[in-house]
């Protein structure tokens, strides 16, 4: 599904002119590195779901990533379909994500806390074709949970599930880890080949004051926002990365799914927090990089529980981007703390901060990822509204609403202006005398 007009490649502006798609770069890692640990799962996790903790190579996973996609496309699911994807921060979560893009179709992952109106509302205004879930986290039973959510959504026809125990009309995946033989993955049509990367890759939503709102990205889109992530932290190729955000959101994708992709390394996955499993991760893995709610990092750093180990990066996600400006002083003389304003589903900006550890300004105008020393990329563009409102614009920003259509629907949907606008609706200033913004709590 391509968003919006399709145009050639050089008629294209710069932003959309990459045809690389996320699978292609998954595959190009499982060629060069096929025995380097792509995946590994929380030690702790039959603590919270079913099944022992899985540690996968990069060709482990691309078998298991095709499994998935063959599978989807043998129950009948056709190119674009929405895929729904309900998982807690373990590998299955990530395979899913991989397996339903190698099948050519969407996927479309939803918060594990959310209710199930939440979820009926959600897949319900998109036309979701699946919901692949698991069988419990903790005490509850998400795939009765799943069964329940698609007999209120008319256009699921399957409802697949991970874990053991799953009850009648739950189609089981487990046993695609061990199947001696795949199910093909039928051909796509010339368009999806020929401009994969234009393409629908992912649906996530932002929720307002009218209600749930499906946003939807290409893989440029996604790659861009996973691009600021990694290049404002300078994770190195290879890295061991260390995420307690399950890609459940734009925010999760760009924090954990991307950055492991665009490094090429091993992402090690933690579900909610537990901080002694988390130092215990750490260590074992010997992660490079951590990425974690602000808060928390910062509770960790007060409790002397980041100094004296591997860790050469920490990225903290700010889902208040307005507390950022007030956040401590970053002590840690080791390691580089990169703070991520996250902007709802419209855009995220990285900030590394300098020697002396006080948070970096934003700043109006084009946003660069960069390496050392390199010219950069633009990833965003930031503005302010009449309003006072911070606007954005620019490659990692949506820049069709979704569904086709629904500006006529009289629903609540995710408005992009004219030239690829969006406000995000979060109050900002200017400060005098500079281009830099300080976000401010509340509306405009």
């Amino acid at each position: 599904m391509i968003l919006g007009k399709a145009i050639s490649a050089a008629a294209a502006p710069p932003h959309a002119r990459n045809r690389l798609t996320i699978d292609a770069v998954f595959r190009r890692l499982a060629e060069r590195r096929p025995d380097a640990l792509a995946l590994a799962d929380a030690p702790n996790r039959q603590s919270f779901t079913d099944g022992a903790p899985r540690r996968l190579s990069f060709a482990e996973a691309d078998r298991m990533v095709t499994a998935i996609a063959g599978r989807l496309r043998a129950m009948g699911l056709p190119t674009d379909a929405i895929v729904g994807i309900q998982l807690p921060n373990v590998v299955e979560n990530i395979l899913t994500m991989l397996g339903v893009l190698r099948a050519g179709m969407i996927v479309a992952p939803l918060p594990l806390l959310w209710r199930r109106a939440d979820a009926v509302a959600a897949l319900g205004r998109i036309g979701a074709k699946a919901l692949i879930t698991c069988g419990h986290v903790g005490s509850f039973d998400h795939s009765l949970f799943a069964l329940r959510v698609a007999a209120e959504v008319f256009s699921i026809r399957y409802v697949c599930g991970f874990g053991g125990n799953l009850p009648d009309g739950v189609v089981p995946f487990d046993d695609l880890f061990t199947a001696e033989k795949l199910d093909p993955i039928p051909p796509l049509d010339g368009e999806r080949q020929n401009n994969a990367a234009a393409h629908v890759a992912a649906v996530t939503f932002e929720v307002g004051e009218g209600g749930i709102m499906p946003v939807a990205r290409n893989h440029p889109e996604l790659l861009a926002a996973g691009l600021a992530v990694a290049l404002e932290g300078r994770l190195a190729p290879g890295a061991s990365i260390l995420s307690a955000f399950a890609p459940s959101s734009f925010a999760g994708i760009s924090l954990t799914l991307l950055p492991w992709l665009l490094t090429g390394g091993t992402l090690v996955l933690h579900h909610a927090f537990d901080p002694d499993v988390l130092a215990a991760q750490r260590q074992s893995d010997r992660c490079g990089a951590l990425i974690l709610p602000a808060p928390v990092v910062f509770s960790l750093a007060e409790a002397g529980a980041l100094a004296g180990d591997d860790t050469a990066c920490v990225i903290a996600a700010w889902r208040s981007p307005e507390r950022l400006a007030t956040s401590p002083i970053w002590r840690e003389p080791n390691t580089v703390l990169v703070d991520v304003s996250l902007f709802g589903e419209a855009a995220l900006v990285a900030s590394r901060r300098g020697v002396d550890g006080t948070p970096s300004a934003l700043r109006l105008g084009p946003m660069l990822a960069q390496r050392d020393g390199g010219r950069g990329v633009v990833v965003a563009e930031l503005m302010r509204t009449d309003t006072g409102t911070l606007a954005v614009r620019g490659p990692m920003v949506p820049h069709h609403s979704f569904p086709p259509g629904i500006e006529r629907s009289g629903l609540p949907y995710f408005q992009v202006g004219r030239r690829g606008v969006v406000e995000t609706g979060y109050a900002c200033r200017i400060d005098s005398g500079s281009d830099a913004i300080t976000m401010m709590a509340g509306a405009a």
